[in-house]
């Protein structure tokens, strides 16, 4: 199905469970570069069948949803894409539109958080495996001299697209050399026959990097009180820290609960079982007593 966005198609999935409505409804966001038929898809698909309604949707510039420059992360054009899916949500007569939950997996965990925060129609959030981004935590890591330097190329890249230079990319995942994801863990879900999806592309802008370095998500857990909060997450994650995720579960002030699942790779949560039932549980679990 399609809606729109500040004048942007964007294409989602809305999975109806069985049964008479309305229902519970939850939208969905996921990680970074994915599309709606990887990640959100599979959790979409499973919480459908846990009895909720649910709105998994490519992201402007990802997908086959419109917008550019193409793969490129927008973290205020993200919130307002939740915001328009939360609209079509409380429109359609399948959903319950004041039983709405954000569910968030990887990067989408931030987004679904800080807008769970700030938008009074979500009544709960949820994140599995979540990157909590916030330019602090990017400083420590990075080092200041490191994380100005960042700062620096990045802002290089703008200024020759701002002067007329075409947007310049670097791939997703490389199983050698440069990658927005470097790595063998991503590049064995994305690169391989493992997360295939004819509507994902090997590519980012460069200008992504800067606004993975400089969004701050983690300020959403001081605003989501007094919603409820669950964080999902695997014991060992060497992709989004185990720490990050603790961090943003005790910044949230309201009725709250954090489960940590024995997962030693980020991608485990992606698809791998049993983790991913074990956080599809937890998700419908804890739903079921807020919404």
């Amino acid at each position: 199905m399609e809606f729109t966005a500040d004048g942007i198609t964007l294409v989602g999935d809305l999975r109806v469970p069985e049964g008479a409505g309305p229902h519970p409804a939850l939208v969905l966001t996921g990680p970074f570069t994915g599309t709606r038929d990887q990640v959100t898809g599979r959790y979409a698909a499973r919480l459908a069948e846990a009895g909720y309604v649910t709105l998994a949707f490519d992201h402007r510039t990802w997908g086959e949803s419109g917008g550019s420059p193409r793969c490129d992360e927008d973290p205020q054009g993200k919130l307002r894409d939740l915001r328009a899916a939360v609209s079509l949500l409380r429109a359609r007569p399948e959903a319950d539109g004041a039983r709405i939950g954000a569910v968030g997996i990887c990067l989408g965990a931030g987004y679904a958080l800080k807008f769970a925060a700030f938008d009074p129609r979500v009544r709960a959030f949820a994140g599995v495996a979540g990157a909590y981004n916030n330019p602090y935590a990017m400083l420590a890591g990075m080092t200041p001299d490191g994380y100005r330097r960042a700062l620096a190329a990045h802002t290089e890249v703008l200024e020759r697209q701002d002067l007329g230079g075409p947007v310049e990319y670097l791939p997703a995942v490389a199983a050698e050399g440069e990658a927005a994801m470097p790595g063998d863990e991503p590049f064995a879900y994305y690169g391989t026959g493992r997360g295939a999806s004819p509507h994902w592309r090997n590519q980012v802008t460069r200008a992504s990097l800067r606004e993975l370095i400089t969004v701050d998500n983690m300020t959403g857990a001081d605003f989501l009180g007094p919603k409820p909060g669950l964080v999902v997450h695997g014991v060992v994650d060497r992709f989004c820290s185990p720490e990050g995720a603790e961090e943003a579960y005790k910044r949230m002030d309201g009725p709250k609960k954090l489960v940590w699942l024995d997962a030693r790779r980020h991608i485990d949560l992606y698809d791998g079982e049993p983790h991913v039932t074990q956080a599809v549980e937890a998700v419908a679990a804890f739903f079921a007593e807020h919404l």
